[in-house]
């Protein structure tokens, strides 16, 4: 199969990291289904930047496992394949322990491990299949440094990126065998629109500051390293987690 033939499914694909990695997926010549949850001006805009046809664009609620199902089976049934999936797609909410009430604790936990953990392992499920019966694929998913150091006002995003990471791994050995290959890139902050009001000010200067280049990271160098995963990565790399954040955070 030719690459332009490849078929690539990118997540929360509308604006940001998922927007940068459409386009950059696209310029190495995937055809890309292009997900997005609510927001179909963006993802239209997404469409239009990786240049139009023949990619498309795919409504899913990810918290819900019947439309991960369906969205699978709707890339399979208009391009005949998937050769990568990449889960970008997350929710991210402030939720401090001493200041929310038991039931905003609850909620936010519910939609973050449903879109961030489960939605992830519903995709993988499907699209592993998929790519079983085609004789291999690849799997990247966009996790976070908050899964190692911690996130106090966020605690369900680090635990889902946390999970992420887990399951990842967990999938690289379950499914190597079957060549699909699995990976991970961590990211810190990254330039987003959803970052953007936090680099106001002090607090700005501060996050800056977390790495010694004195920036963070911009969405074209997690695609970059999202699409060398996807495409050119050794198979003996399955199961690693990439970390991309500019020596803010260091783990042994």
């Amino acid at each position: 199969m030719t690459e332009q033939q490849r078929i690539a499914l990118v997540t929360g694909a509308s604006q940001g990291i998922g927007r940068a990695i459409t386009m950059e997926l696209a310029s190495n010549g995937l055809t890309v289904a292009i997900h997005y949850h609510r927001n179909n001006t963006e993802a239209e805009r997404t469409r239009a930047h990786a240049g139009g046809a023949p990619h498309r664009l795919y409504q899913a609620d990810l918290s819900n496992p019947r439309d991960a199902e369906k969205l699978v089976t709707a890339v399979v049934n208009d391009f005949g394949r998937l050769d990568v999936l990449v889960h970008n797609a997350a929710v991210i909410e402030d939720h401090k322990i001493r200041s929310c009430n038991f039931d905003e604790w609850v909620n936010v936990w519910d939609r973050t491990l449903a879109t961030n953990l489960l939605g992830p392992a519903h995709l993988t499920f499907c699209a592993a299949s998929v790519m079983r019966r085609q004789g291999g694929g690849r799997i990247v998913s966009v996790s976070s440094r908050g899964a190692f150091r911690g996130e106090p006002d966020m605690p369900a995003y680090g635990a889902s990126k946390a999970g992420l990471n887990a399951f990842s791994q967990s999938m690289a050995k379950a499914l190597a065998a079957d060549k699909i290959f699995v990976y991970v890139v961590a990211p810190g902050f990254v330039d987003t629109e959803r970052i953007g009001p936090r680099l106001e000010g002090a607090r700005g200067d501060e996050i800056r500051a977390q790495s010694p280049m004195n920036r963070i990271a911009r969405p074209e160098e997690v695609a970059q390293t999202v699409t060398y995963l996807a495409l050119n990565a050794p198979e003996f790399m399955t199961g690693c987690i990439v970390d991309l954040n500019g020596a803010s955070y260091l783990r042994q």
